[in-house]
């Protein structure tokens, strides 16, 4: 039997019996016991009812969280001209071309974002082998296939989010640091689920929405009440 550390017991003592609470007081609770060395990062974690194998069950979308992620967002541009000028302007951390392209295909990746023009798809899409496993490919539908770079880089940085369901009908995301406000993490939290609710696909049928997980980091998940993480009307 695995052995766990005064930290981990604790934590798994203060959750257990919990389940199905409202949003405000998982919150709390995941706050309390995240004591990490390190800014723990609360996790969402969405069950779906979908079956993305089907193209009209796939749910995909991205976010601004009112509070952001906390998160350093390092983005990386496919641009040339005008427009590289204008994404490095804005803040991007690595702007180029070809040089962009060669330099990921020898396995350096030293970003979490990849935007790139329209013109420069025919360039980037030689590496959707590389890039589409990590999630890095860039896409229209998510805003990051666009001539206005700046506002794609700003939004990158600002606290937007993708999201985009797996195999197992599940929505994985990071919204925020367990350093936040509660009130304000508890926001983050409301604004993710309005977003992949109005995501919901044409193909999707019967209960679209099924469970809500929270969880830091390092601590135990915890499920949450579904009508106290919906939006607010």
């Amino acid at each position: 039997m695995a052995k766990f550390g005064k930290r981990t017991r604790a934590a798994r003592e203060a959750f257990a019996g919990k389940d199905m609470i409202a949003l405000d007081d998982a919150v709390a609770l995941i706050k309390a016991n995240a004591k990490s060395k390190f800014d723990e990062t609360l996790e969402i974690a969405m069950n779906l009812g979908v079956d993305p194998r089907h193209a009209d069950q796939m749910v995909r979308g991205v976010v601004t969280l009112p509070n952001g992620t906390g998160k350093t967002v390092r983005v990386a541009v496919f641009a040339r001209g005008p427009k590289a000028d204008e994404a490095t302007a804005a803040g991007a951390d690595i702007v180029g071309a070809e040089d962009l392209m060669e330099a990921i295909q020898a396995g350096k990746i030293d970003f979490d974002r990849c935007i790139a023009t329209p013109d420069m798809m025919p360039l980037v899409g030689r590496l959707g082998k590389i890039l589409g496993p990590r999630n890095l490919m860039p896409n229209p539908k998510v805003g990051t296939v666009t001539m206005d770079v700046a506002g794609a880089v700003g939004n990158a940085k600002g606290g937007e989010v993708q999201f985009k369901v797996e195999k197992a009908g599940v929505i994985h995301a990071g919204i925020g640091k367990a350093s936040f406000d509660a009130a304000k993490l508890a926001e983050n939290v409301r604004a993710f689920v309005d977003a992949v609710t109005k995501a919901r696909p044409a193909g999707a049928k019967g209960t679209y929405l099924k469970k809500i997980s929270l969880s830091s980091t390092m601590g135990p998940g915890i499920a949450v009440d579904l009508a106290s993480a919906a939006t607010a009307k």
